[in-house]
């Protein structure tokens, strides 16, 4: 106990830190705040639900007075008050309301940052008041990441594979069958072959086409190496006997890996500083041939821009072309089975300082999954091009219709049906001390190594000295 009191302590600390240093004393937006946890005072039954989301979706919010007014409808004694936020400021925001005692009813996290909450004790359990009819609607892959032991902290809103994307036309060019990697996935070795034919070099020598980039900086500083290892035989920092795994020789494989990519010219050797939004500017200007990380909504935004570059609309990308996005599984390496890295995101049910009622925690529930499920994440997974989690969302009409490339929608159920559901056993002090050691050496290691001031077994030799002086020689995978 004293331990998960220090640990909480330790979070708190944190937070609160980092929210003095980034907002420098900003006020705070309150509108809808609070945790309400009572009854509204114009009646007997009558309760406000309050929820803090992001623009998920391009029209996401814009939809918000329409959500509160259909959840009223279907509750009349209800009221849902939405708070917007970007996604910019989205966790800073709600870490100042749970540091200030009164976080919203309902906020949109990823699942990934389930435990950090938990760590806090303000999450609440809605196991006990939601309905098995509630239950069987989510697929069990995507709920199963808003668990933690046997608790349901919130639900999940949707679930998305990290792909690699390519541009149809300079993958046929280098002859690289894409329909069959599409299906049947491919190796490292096949991969470096095929990314060293991607790369065009001008009359100077110069590289004027990459094979791969990456965006490795930024917020997608750890992305790359994370969204690798799952392919790797690495899915997860611990195997099945809560052993530390990037001990293991696998790793070293790995970083050996990334640093070959570099050094034969088939990626940049400033990769280091390729952030998201140049990483995607180069893919649409015709300078790499393979981009990573993807998402099925590039493709869609490939789309938009081809029609404002037919339709000479002077707001697409600069000096960019027409794109085909093609959806690719990342390589495996080391012999390993392809595991795609699952993005889940999702509503979580937060309580304050003040304890919320048992009628308040249902009225939670029921905002939950009425945002979660149905017509309204029928609408934003058809804006993202991705496949409802829900049963009713996948029956739900949709306000508009895209037009799709059949061989991506193909590919994504292929890669969502070797997606491996959260591990829901890893304690989570044992959790926070491997998000310590990403923090604290591999993010930075990887960016050296990526910039070549280090080798791999340098790094390797770091982050295994960091994994034994945390978990024993014991706690670490040893191979």
């Amino acid at each position: 106990m004293k331990k998960r009191k220090g640990l909480t302590l330790l979070l708190s600390a944190i937070m609160m830190m980092s929210l003095l240093s980034a907002c420098g004393g900003k006020a705070n937006n309150t509108a809808g705040s609070a945790n309400s946890g009572n009854t509204d005072s114009s009646g007997a039954g009558k309760d406000t639900i309050t929820a803090l989301l992001p623009p998920v979706s391009a029209n996401y919010q814009a939809r918000f007075a329409d959500m509160e007014k259909e959840f009223n409808a279907l509750h009349p004694n209800l009221t849902l008050k939405i708070e917007p936020a970007s996604w910019e400021d989205m966790t800073q925001k709600l870490d100042t309301q749970v540091n200030a005692g009164s976080p919203p009813d309902i906020a949109w996290i990823g699942a990934s940052g389930l435990s950090k909450y938990a760590a806090l004790d303000v999450l609440i359990d809605l196991n006990p008041v939601l309905s098995d009819e509630v239950k069987v609607d989510y697929d069990e892959v995507p709920m199963k990441y808003f668990q933690l032991g046997d608790a349901q902290y919130g639900l999940p809103a949707y679930m998305e594979i990290h792909t690699i994307g390519g541009n149809k036309q300079f993958l046929e060019e280098a002859g690289i069958d894409w329909k069959s990697i599409q299906q049947n996935g491919w190796t490292y070795d096949e991969f470096r072959k095929a990314i060293a034919k991607g790369v065009v070099k001008n009359d100077k020598g110069e590289t004027s086409r990459y094979g791969f980039v990456f965006a490795t900086s930024g917020v997608t500083s750890k992305d790359y190496l994370g969204i690798l290892a799952k392919t790797a035989g690495l899915p997860d920092y611990f195997d099945n006997d809560l052993k530390y795994t990037y001990t293991s020789k696998k790793f070293l494989g790995l970083l050996t890996a990334i640093r070959e990519m570099i050094d034969d010219g088939s990626m940049p050797k400033e990769l280091s500083s390729i952030d998201a939004g140049k990483r995607w500017n180069m893919f649409l200007t015709g300078q790499t041939m393979i981009t990573g990380k993807g998402l099925s909504a590039f493709e869609n935004s490939a789309r938009l821009n081809n029609e404002k570059i037919k339709a000479n609309d002077g707001s697409a990308v600069a000096d960019s072309i027409q794109v085909d996005y093609i959806s690719l599984p990342v390589p495996t390496f080391n012999g390993a089975d392809y595991i795609p890295t699952s993005i889940v995101d999702g509503y979580v049910a937060l309580r304050g300082k003040k304890e919320p009622s048992e009628e308040h925690i249902k009225n939670i529930a029921l905002a939950v999954n009425f945002l979660s499920s149905g017509s309204i994440a029928a609408n934003y997974s058809n804006e993202l091009f991705l496949t409802p989690i829900t049963e009713s969302a996948r029956k739900a009409e949709v306000l508009e219709q895209f037009p799709r490339n059949e061989d991506n929608v193909a590919a994504g159920k292929a890669m969502m049906a070797k997606a491996l559901p959260a591990r829901t056993d890893i304690p989570t002090e044992q959790a926070a001390e491997a998000l310590k050691i990403e923090t604290e050496v591999i993010i930075p290691k990887l960016q050296a190594l990526l910039a070549d001031e280090i080798t791999p077994q340098e790094m390797y030799d770091a982050v295994k000295a960091a994994a034994v002086k945390s978990f024993g020689e014991d706690g670490v995978v040893a191979d």
